[in-house]
């Protein structure tokens, strides 16, 4: 479940391309695709979770993790209320770490932090078969550096690093700094 930065492309310079594109396709300010190299999923790296409260009904194959959720990765920290992990395998225990993450449900104000990328959302939701990240709200809000992208609907495509961010009936609102660019 873990994401982590494995290239140094910078969003701006990628984004800076998009908002050219911006100005010769009205549509394109109703949802925006990038690059989110930080996002992504290592299964060789320890991972470490704590919160106020767990509960684990092993017969319903789901572990409840309540209260200042905080899950740590290498670079990538995840924080919510609550987190609900569903699990699957014969025979397989959460206990036992012989479980099979099929999917996991953050609650009550989701925060993302990976390398210089950070996301907020309402909600979000990981789908481990289909290496799919998902957060929603009101406003979700994506920035790398002084960047920063908003919109309600935010999908991380894991495997490849590629995300999309959607404004839901609105616009997409992205604030870009132009001395964030890399020197070349």
């Amino acid at each position: 479940m873990t994401v982590r930065r494995r290239s140094q492309t910078s969003v701006s310079m990628i984004l800076g391309g998009l908002l050219s594109l911006a100005a010769v396709c009205p549509a394109f300010a109703q949802a925006t695709t990038s690059q989110m190299d930080g996002m992504r999923l290592s299964n060789d790296e320890p991972i470490q979770i704590e919160s106020d409260q767990l509960e684990i009904k092993e017969q319903e194959k789901k572990a409840y993790f309540t209260g200042n959720v905080k899950v740590v990765q290498g670079t990538t920290t995840m924080r919510a209320g609550k987190m609900t992990v569903l699990y699957t395998g014969e025979g397989a225990s959460m206990t036992g770490g012989n479980a099979d993450i099929e999917k996991i449900y953050l609650d009550n104000k989701v925060l993302l932090n990976s390398g210089t990328q950070q996301a907020t959302a309402d909600k979000g939701e990981f789908d481990m078969p289909s290496q799919t990240f998902i957060l929603t709200g009101d406003q979700v809000v994506l920035s790398e550096g002084p960047n920063v992208f908003k919109g309600c609907k935010l999908t991380v495509y894991m495997e490849t690093g590629e995300a999309r961010l959607d404004a839901c009936g609105g616009r997409v609102e992205i604030l870009l700094d132009p001395k964030s660019r890399q020197q070349q």
